[in-house]
């Protein structure tokens, strides 16, 4: 034990003396990365203790002059890069290590690395991805339907909001092999039970075939698509008179993307104009003007698609909503929510 241990002191010490003289140089290229590590003549014995992430360098040479040269050539999608959206960039990022103990020690020595892009018009981050879940399928088709942080860059951490904040609610489908599909919401109503009831007390968010009713009477709204199959839903958080707890029942529909008719819509009351605005195309904006009175579908192929299993209900919660003038609500701690028939498996973008 003592001459191991003995020999990881002087390995370590051999490398901090000259780690300061290493060169490091790295290319970003399109969708992967070229680092090349020059290391003194004292460390080539432990080339095999170089990392980037979790990959071992690709290539390794030793020079005329004594002195060795670890290459590492990999596309982002290896070793454990993390990926990062801010603003209108995005971050690739990793460290180079340099590991004379087990991985479960820390590493001797750590070297940031950073690639940075402007974002692609487009880009969708990957957690909004609906392949990236894991949800009930509905026939061919796979829904999903999560609570998302403040940023909209992960799932919520939490499902205790405040009285009159906002509450975003991600809802997708999986394309897979279908035709481009355009997600909507077509009815949804907040209950205190995960179960809707025959008895049960509703309080109605979206109803009338895809009309956001929170928008008219609150500042609820959806957001602006990343993408046809996925929808957000920006929820002013609200307390029921009948309980504490509030579930968020949805009926989802995967619709044609070509075709918006009073049926099938997502519709949203814009108070600078008074009037209601479809959020796909607000030059056919007429299509939402029954959201005031009675909107009618085109009932055949509706029903074609839906008994195809485009349609699905899901429910996300429960959701806590507590009033800040209230002395108990600092004392609310519950994990976060997500919809029942998704306990889901995205985690940070990676």
């Amino acid at each position: 034990m003592g001459p191991h241990l003995y020999l990881g002191v002087i390995i370590l010490a051999v490398f901090a003396t000259t780690v300061a003289n290493a060169e490091i140089k790295v290319v970003c290229a399109k969708d992967s990365i070229k680092i090349t590590w020059k290391i003194n003549a004292e460390l080539v014995p432990y080339a095999a203790r170089l990392f980037l992430g979790t990959c071992m360098a690709s290539g390794f040479y030793v020079l005329p002059s004594g002195e060795g040269e670890a290459e590492f050539n990999y596309a982002f999608a290896d070793c454990k890069f993390k990926r990062q959206m801010k603003g209108k960039n995005l971050f690739y990022r990793n460290e180079l290590t340099y590991r004379p103990q087990p991985r479960s020690k820390p590493a001797a020595y750590v070297y940031p690395i950073e690639c940075v892009y402007k974002r692609p018009a487009g880009w969708v981050p990957p957690f909004l991805n609906p392949g990236a879940g894991v949800s009930e399928g509905r026939g061919s088709l796979v829904f999903h339907m999560a609570l998302l942080n403040d940023q909209l860059t992960h799932i919520s951490k939490t499902n205790v909001f405040t009285l009159g904040s906002f509450m975003p609610i991600w809802a997708a489908v999986e394309q897979k092999s279908h035709q481009p599909l355009l997600l909507l919401m077509e009815e949804c109503v907040a209950t205190t039970t995960p179960e809707l009831l025959s008895g049960s007390q509703v309080y109605p968010i979206i109803s009338n075939y895809g009309c956001l009713l929170d928008s008219k009477r609150g500042n609820s709204k959806f957001l602006p698509r990343y993408q046809s199959s996925a929808l957000t839903l920006l929820l002013q958080a609200f307390q029921l008179r009948f309980g504490n707890e509030v579930y968020i029942h949805c009926k989802l529909i995967a619709w044609d993307p070509e075709v918006l008719d009073a049926g099938k819509k997502a519709c949203h009351y814009k108070k600078e104009s008074e009037s209601w605005e479809l959020l796909d195309d607000s030059s056919k904006s007429s299509v939402c003007s029954c959201c005031d009175s009675t909107c009618k579908p085109r009932t055949k192929r509706g029903l074609e698609w839906e008994t195809n299993g485009f349609s699905h209900h899901s429910v996300l919660g429960p959701l806590i909503i507590v009033d800040p003038s209230d002395s108990k609500a600092n004392n609310v701690s519950v994990p976060a929510a997500y919809s029942q028939e998704a306990q889901s498996k995205l985690t940070e973008t990676p």
